[in-house]
């Protein structure tokens, strides 16, 4: 049953109190559904961000591994990123699997795989997941200069594995993997 108590925050004021470019942070003065006032509520518009499931014809999944630097950690993912200046989240994501990858494809090649946030008290973010069949390295990587990405493949059931293994734990690759292996369980090995 649906809580009809439960309603939209009313945002009276907004600051930009962001440190740099490169991490934006607002203030918000709201008022909750109970009428009270919070003056300093805090929270990051980050952007939203795309991601690629790209499996190869023999369904093995294209991943990157890389260096991050806010964690300290070289993880194991999937190939994406932002959503691109003034680009539609399928131009962001079949821009992102070509510089990442050097898969070009193009938009009637990928199904989507939903949304998720991550943390939607602090951050203003959606990752936006897309699937891809029949993927060929078909381009050159084009990295940015932040960017040192080594490309891997490994078949799809592997790739579950390591998820339930813990290798993959960054939440919005471990989350389009399990997504992908529930809507397509063959593929997967599940």
């Amino acid at each position: 049953m649906m809580n009809a108590d439960i309603k939209k925050w009313k945002v009276l004021e907004e600051a930009d109190v962001s440190p740099s470019p490169w991490f934006p942070m607002l203030k918000h003065k709201v008022e909750l559904a109970n009428g009270m006032i919070v003056d300093d509520y805090y929270f990051s518009p980050l952007g939203d961000v795309v991601q690629v499931l790209a499996l190869t014809p023999k369904h093995e999944v294209i991943l990157v591994r890389q260096y991050k630097h806010a964690l300290g950690e070289i993880l194991l993912e999937l190939p994406g990123g932002m959503q691109q200046k003034n680009k539609s989240l399928i131009q962001s994501a079949l821009n992102e699997l070509e510089e990442e990858v050097g898969v070009k494809a193009d938009a009637s090649q990928l199904i989507s795989l939903g949304k998720i946030a991550n943390n939607p008290t602090k951050t203003k973010q959606i990752t936006y997941g897309y699937i891809m069949f029949g993927a060929e390295f078909n381009s050159t990587q084009k990295l940015d200069v932040t960017e040192n990405i080594e490309v891997l493949t490994m078949p799809a059931p592997e790739v579950l594995q390591r998820v339930k293994d813990g290798e993959i734990w960054v939440t919005d690759s471990m989350n389009f993997i399990l997504k992908a292996a529930l809507r397509y369980p063959e593929i997967f090995g599940v």
